[in-house]
This record gives structure tokens, sequence and C-alpha cells, in this order.
């Protein structure tokens, strides 16, 4: 059964960072991707980022690359999302979701519950 886990949102101030982790169970982090995606009331899902399986590659968002960096440690099935310079405007609540491949509209075949990160001062 595949079974994903976010933690480590929370409050900052504009020009913080935080940093997202994402537990997986039922699978390895080779088998699938794995993306982050975040979500504002009355707005769509968006992707944010995202690592393949095998080979590791990466993708972001526009509105995040340079700012927030996806990596993953397969020893603890984790991934992690490094999120610095934050704006207002990522506020949101952010999803790990594992997906059959990186990509503008991924299939996805779970998701996390979710974790609130909300950038104000």
């Amino acid at each position: 059964q595949v079974q994903l886990a976010e933690s480590g949102g929370g409050l900052v101030q504009p020009g913080g960072s935080l940093r997202l982790s994402c537990t997986v169970s039922g699978f390895t982090l080779d088998y699938y991707a794995i993306g982050w995606f975040r979500q504002v009331p009355g707005k769509e899902r968006e992707g944010v980022s995202c690592i393949s399986g095998s080979p590791a590659n990466t993708y972001y968002a526009d509105s995040v690359q340079g700012r927030f960096t996806i990596s993953r440690d397969n020893a603890k099935k984790t991934i992690y999302l490094r999120m610095n310079s934050l704006k207002p405007e990522d506020t949101a609540v952010y999803y790990c979701g594992a997906v059959i491949q990186c990509g503008p509209q991924p299939t996805v075949v779970g998701w996390g519950q979710g974790t609130q990160v909300t950038v104000s001062s």
C-alpha cells in the first residue's frame, strides 16, 4: 500500500526558510517519482517540484526555481523540499504525491495528508 506523510510546515517570515519532509512506505524511492504540490483555497493544486525514481532527475516550477531544492534520502525513504527566500505567495497547503512520472500532469498513485506553510510577517 502506497503511503506518504508530510511534516515540517509552519509559520515563517518573508525571506525565511523551511524544510518539508515526506516519508513514504509501501514502495521504494526508485520505483515511483515523488512530487511536491501546493494548494490554496479556491485554486487548483499545482506542481512545485518533482524528483524522478531512477535516475533522480529534478524538476521545478518557474515560480520556485532557484529558491526551492528537492532531494531524497533512500535509506530513510524520505524526500525533502528545502524552501528558501519564502514569499507570502508561497503560503499554501503542501502535499507530496507518488507519481508515475514527473511531468505537467502526472498520474498520482498516492497522496500525503498535507502540511500548512504560512509566510507572513
